[in-house]
Formats: C-alpha cells, structure tokens, sequence
C-alpha cells in the first residue's frame, strides 16, 4: 500500500496560514527545497487541494522556462509535469485537466483506491482544508511539518477536526539554519 505523507509549513503554534489566510511568513530557501526535494522527487503522485492547486498550476508548469530560474524552479517543475496529479475538489467537478484526476465525492473511498494503486509514494502540499478532511478520516501516513519560528496567535489551525487521538512517532529532525525545523512523524497504525 502506498503512503500518503503530507508536506506542511506551519507556525510554532500550530497555524497553516493567518488570519487573511495568507502564507507570507512561510521561509523557503534553497537549503529547504533541496531536503525536501529528495522526498519529493520519489513520489509519483501529488494532492492537492483546489486552492492549493490552482496555486501550484498557476507557477511550475512554466517556471523553468522563466529568466533565470533557480536549480529548484528547474527541478520541481520537471517533477510537477511529470507527476500525476489529484485535486479534491467539488467546484472542479466534472473538469478534465491533463495529468489531473478530481475527486469530489467518496473522498475516503477514493483515497483509499488510490493508496491501494501501484506506484510510489502520495505527497499532499500544504491544503489545510483537504488536509482536515484526510486526518479526520485518519488517510495520511506521515507528515513533515515545517516549523517557522513566528507564533501567529490565529489563522488557519492544521489540526482540526481530529476525531480520536492520533499517535505519532518521530522518524526524524532536521534543524535549518533559517531557524525553522523540519519534524518528520509516521503514524503509528
């Protein structure tokens, strides 16, 4: 069966974006891009939210082709034109998109189809909205936080909605001379 990891910046207490929903205060240098890029570039398979998807869509599918694109601007928009891509997403119902499977009905069933499918690893990118959906039906496997040192005192919280405790294990953690730590934890079944 193949796990579903998701991939996630939050702030030190907890909040995926602030109270405008914005992700401004999110660092990214190259020094995260390439540790996360290793994981990554394995998975074969993306999910995304529809926000979060038409954030994504709207940047890689052209960004090496920009002026001057950096060494993660030409890797990830290689992997993100090759990597079949999931969108849960009522409002994209019914729409064909190249590479792009919408799912906007049976959520659980669906994801556990798809877990069940051959390939490698499923990578969920930030969408705390479908990221909800997933943790309270216990679907994600793994999670990498990525823990920027500002407290927001409000915003969007990751956790919600978790139906039953959830036990975790720390596989890993990884400090960035940012200031920000990457806290990896597969989930304990």
């Amino acid at each position: 069966m193949r796990k579903l990891v998701l991939f996630m910046h939050i702030s030190v207490d907890g909040f995926a974006a602030d109270k405008n929903g914005d992700i401004g205060w999110v660092h990214v240098d190259d020094e995260i891009f390439e540790y996360a890029g290793r994981r990554t570039g394995v998975a074969d398979t993306a999910l995304y939210g529809r926000k979060t998807y038409e954030l994504m869509q709207s940047y890689w599918p052209t960004a090496a082709e920009q002026p001057n694109p950096s060494k993660h601007d030409l890797d990830h928009s290689k992997w993100y034109k090759n990597v079949d891509k999931v969108v849960l997403s009522t409002s994209l119902r019914g729409k064909k998109l190249p590479k792009t499977k919408i799912i906007s009905d049976n959520i659980v069933d669906e994801i556990h189809n798809l877990k069940r499918r051959s390939g490698n690893e499923i990578i969920i990118f930030g969408s705390p909205g479908a990221s909800h959906s997933l943790m309270a039906a216990n679907l994600i496997d793994e999670y990498w936080l990525f823990v920027n040192p500002v407290l927001l005192g409000a915003g969007t919280p990751l956790f919600t909605d978790i139906l039953d405790q959830t036990n975790l294990t720390l596989v890993t953690s990884h400090a960035f001379s940012s200031g920000v730590m990457c806290l990896q934890y597969q989930l304990q079944r």
